[in-house]
């Protein structure tokens, strides 16, 4: 977590008081402790004026207090962080954030290392001392907390980073907290982002009586970032759902104005007495997980998620194999509407069977007939004219989109078949007509060697700056899914992609110095067909200047992992740990199949408000008849180097000296 850098201008009396730097922290005199704070923080009418506004504090009960801490000595911790604590870059499907390493372990430092921190090491001793613990403990009315279990990290996000929506419930914790160490003489701008947002919950009661806990998909309470600035409020399960808005992205010469845009905080918890500590009560921190998980489950809440799964079952045909395997004339007629040509051909089904069977996935480019492509590029261009309304509420009266939710699993926008008020458009024929198709099935079928059961399908578009889904399972037996990408915007970093930019400018330079093109066809490594054509003009000049930005919306697969100490959906940092199994950009006219084993997780990372627009897709997943293996993450990840970025993990490079220059909230 420290910089092991030599210091030559470390100061004497620092390395003399090093020693005593690892003395408790409940070892503080009331005295010291109220030192470290601003002057009159504890006075008896301030603290009832805090408590009073906790109280009756919205969606539920928090508080801010500006001006926490002794201006000049967190000046010195902002100073000692920048210059001695190094930070990790870890992404998970949740958040992407730059993270040092636990503060309670400071203790275990050498000397010479504390003697580099003894600013941040007091500010700590003074947030977990019996003084100000007392001080929450009152405003938050939560009991006794323990000043022996630290729990604390400093996190910086740069632009682009974000935490998404989750209620802090995790073993002991008692009281959230962030502390905020923003450029102190650069003002933060709520236009910036990086705002604490407060989330409401609506009580839901079912038919026995039972009452449960569902947030609702959009934040009611929004708290900007401002230097020396404490908000907190007591871990409540089902209750205190708050994410962390994006750190917005802005042009070079903006961010060297605004000092980077880098928010920097302490955060961390307060947790119930240990032993030997006053209020420690025996089996306290296992009843309160036990009843945490009763008031998390209390009521079925899952009920109430939304979309609800729609699965159409397949009436098994009375007919011999291979009539099920073979299209007739009116099949293809169907088929050649919205399906390019290339695709229905035997040799390249043949070729797709193949390699789906070979790896559990395949990626089909270009999979529909062009005319009917330019359809829906219409469509959704001119969906994304139009200006979407801010709050769910007001989208869902306006049309049969509908608001995933709740938060903390998902949210996008979506459209189911047979929703009665949807308008007649190219992406309701491919939910109504094409997919459920019996042409389709068995076309499907036949592309990936399987017996199809029944299907479920659902459109989805995630708003950028606003949508995402977290990693869930899948439990019971395999089953195949399929998503068709249509993304017209480009910039999301799909590979073939950046294949393709390269490769037109350096056909378009040829033409150039020939003056003449021919047209071209370019076989794909997964046995598709792209037209090409030579001699387009270059437009890439100006983008290859602009510096490349990470907006997320790629779909990615994972092995489960079984450590309840690690996030299970960890998959980039900077040791490279990487289990994805199967991973596909936002793309345009891109169809992937995944078969999909037991336990496998699948998200969709949060789209940045830097995407050039939304991220659109049809999500379809099939229950097909049991086969004699099942895909493992071994043979699932063989398939999927070819399909990742290779592009590195953004490093946050530390802090400038000026203007030119957990997840935890």
């Amino acid at each position: 977590m420290v910089k092991r850098k030599a210091d030559n201008q470390a100061r004497s009396d620092g390395k003399k008081s090093a020693k005593n730097l690892k003395k408790s922290k409940n070892t503080l005199s009331p005295e010291d402790t109220k030192a470290r704070f601003r002057k009159g923080l504890f006075d008896q009418s301030v603290l009832n004026e805090y408590t009073q506004e906790y109280a009756s504090s919205t969606p539920y009960k928090h508080a801010v207090i500006n001006e926490l801490v002794d201006d000049s000595l967190l000046r010195k911790v902002r100073d000692e962080i920048k210059d001695n604590v190094s930070f990790t870059p870890k992404e998970t499907d949740i958040y992407k954030i730059h993270q040092s390493g636990d503060l309670a372990n400071l203790d275990g430092l050498d000397d010479d290392a504390l003697s580099k921190l003894p600013s941040l090491l007091a500010l700590r001793d003074a947030l977990y001392s019996e003084t100000f613990r007392n001080y929450v403990s009152h405003i938050t009315d939560c009991g006794p907390l323990s000043g022996r279990k630290t729990d604390m990290a400093i996190n910086v996000y740069t632009p682009g980073c974000y935490l998404l929506c989750h209620d802090d419930v995790i073993g002991s914790r008692k009281v959230s907290y962030i502390l905020y160490l923003t450029d102190p003489d650069i003002p933060w701008k709520p236009e910036w982002g990086g705002a604490l947002r407060l989330f409401p919950v609506e009580d839901r009661e079912g038919k026995d009586g039972e009452i449960a806990k569902t947030p609702l998909p959009d934040p009611v309470k929004i708290i900007p970032p401002a230097w020396n600035q404490l908000s907190f409020f007591a871990v409540q399960p089902g209750e205190s759902f708050h994410d962390v808005e994006e750190v917005y992205h802005a042009s070079k010469e903006e961010l060297e104005k605004q000092g980077g845009r880098i928010r920097m905080a302490i955060s961390g918890w307060f947790h119930i007495p240990q032993i030997g500590e006053d209020g420690y009560i025996e089996g306290a921190e296992e009843k309160a997980a036990h009843k945490s998980g009763l008031m998390q489950l209390q009521g079925n809440p899952d009920q109430y998620d939304r979309p609800v799964a729609k699965p159409v079952q397949v009436e098994k045909e009375s007919s011999s194999e291979d009539e099920e395997n073979t299209f007739d004339e009116a099949d293809l007629e169907f088929l050649l509407k919205y399906l390019a040509p290339t695709y229905l051909t035997p040799d390249t089904i043949e070729n797709i069977a193949d390699q789906f069977e070979e790896q559990f996935s395949i990626t089909l480019s270009e999979i529909l007939h062009p005319k009917f492509a330019a359809k829906i590029k219409e469509y959704v261009e001119a969906q994304e004219a139009k200006t979407l309304p801010e709050g769910s509420e007001e989208i869902e009266k306006s049309g049969a989109w509908k608001v995933a939710r709740p938060p903390h699993k998902h949210r996008f926008l979506y459209l189911q078949p047979g929703e009665e008020n949807a308008e007649d458009s190219p992406i309701k024929e491919l939910l109504e007509v094409l997919l459920p198709s019996r042409q389709f099935r068995l076309w499907l079928q036949m592309a990936t060697r399987s017996t199809i059961e029944g299907h479920d399908l659902l459109a989805r578009r995630f708003r950028h700056g606003k949508d995402y889904t977290l990693a869930t399972g899948h439990d019971g037996k395999a089953r195949l899914e399929l998503n068709i990408g249509l993304t017209p915007t480009d910039g999301w970093g799909d590979v073939e992609e950046d294949e393709e930019d390269e490769e037109e400018e350096e056909e378009s330079e040829e033409e150039e110095a020939k003056g003449k093109g021919k047209g071209k066809s370019k076989a794909t490594s997964n046995g598709s067909f792209k037209d090409k054509s030579k001699g387009k003009a270059v437009e890439k000049k100006e983008k290859a200047e602009e510096e490349t930005v990470e907006v997320g919306g790629h779909e990615v697969y994972m092995a489960g992992d079984d450590d309840e100490d690690e996030d299970a959906a960890i998959y980039k940092s900077s040791e490279d740990e990487d289990n994805i199994l199967f991973f596909q950009a936002a793309a345009w006219n891109k169809m992937t199949l995944v078969l999909r084993d037991s336990g496998t997780l699948r998200f969709v990372k949060y789209v940045s408000r830097a995407a050039k627009g939304d991220r659109w897709d049809v999500s379809g997943s099939y229950e097909i008849e049991e086969q004699d293996e099942d895909p493992d993450a071994e043979e699932l990840a063989e398939g999927a180097e070819d399909d990742e970025e290779g592009s590195e993990d953004d490093e946050f490079n530390g802090f400038s000296d000026g203007p030119d220059g957990n997840g935890s909230d």
